[in-house]
């Protein structure tokens, strides 16, 4: 029996991605000098892109960009690893009980009414301002959305499934394994492409509330020496850090539900 693979979009349809893409970023540029020239406003309240530009290379050539940019990449990633894990392992057992959802859903609804910048000052004086509060931070804002879609993924499995593998005495990991998991794993991967966003405002708020090195202290930094441009740049790269990980979020979706395509074919 011959399987018919998804078809790939063809090169042309990249390149005309790309060009938009590029013209798109071409215009902001453009909007942006446009308003400096018209308004003339002063550098400190808004600088220019090639002041913006300018700043960005010392910040690379004196190693503080790269230096700082790990330090809230290395607290993004493990906040959002522990967040994840927590979050899925959580929902799962929620999932299969009512009971445990009743008793923990006013505590979990009750942690997201709560501003995380309200509570990243608590979690600095009681763990410190190393990178334990921060990480602690990622993990908080990663878990509701990773959460709510493992449990609304987990029960979206149809029953008729479970009575098949029941029928063909399926023990529970096989069911774990070979039916909950796939089944509900393209809405928990929608929460976690949420959750990998999410993450690198924990890092910041936290890295603003107190630290001494990442790109929410590079932001502090700028902001109480008037540095605009260097804000700039600690947020462009911010920007950056979420579009990577969204981008590799969204190409492990693409490789693990590639099955779905075959599916429609």
């Amino acid at each position: 029996m011959d399987i018919n693979l998804p078809k790939k979009p063809p090169i042309s349809a990249y390149r005309g991605r790309f060009w938009l893409g590029l013209g798109s970023l071409f215009a902001g540029l453009l909007c942006w000098q446009l308003t400096i020239s018209l308004s003339g406003l002063p550098a400190f309240i808004l600088p220019a892109p090639a002041d913006v530009w300018s700043r960005l290379a010392r910040a690379i050539t004196d190693g503080s960009l790269l230096t700082n940019s790990g330090v809230t990449l290395v607290e993004v990633l493990l906040g959002l690893l522990s967040g994840v894990m927590f979050a899925t392992a959580l929902g799962y057992l929620l999932a299969k009980s009512r009971k445990l959802e009743r008793v923990l859903s006013p505590y979990l609804v009750a942690s997201q009414a709560v501003p995380l910048v309200a509570i990243a000052p608590l979690l600095i004086i009681w763990f410190g301002p190393g990178m334990f509060s921060k990480v602690l931070i990622c993990a908080l804002i990663v878990l509701f959305p990773v959460l709510v879609n493992t449990v609304v993924g987990v029960r979206a499995v149809p029953h008729a499934l479970y009575d098949l593998m029941n029928s063909l005495h399926a023990t529970r990991r096989q069911i774990l394994l070979k039916l909950e998991i796939p089944a509900a794993l393209p809405i928990f991967l929608g929460g976690l492409r949420i959750g990998a966003t999410l993450s690198v405002i924990g890092a910041v708020v936290g890295e603003l509330v107190g630290a001494d090195s990442g790109l929410g202290f590079l932001i502090n930094v700028g902001r109480g020496q008037y540095d605009t441009a260097l804000v700039f740049v600690a947020i462009f790269t911010l920007i950056l850090l979420a579009l990577l990980l969204y981008g590799i979020v969204a190409f492990i979706e693409n490789r693990a539900l590639r099955w779905q395509e075959w599916n429609k074919e």
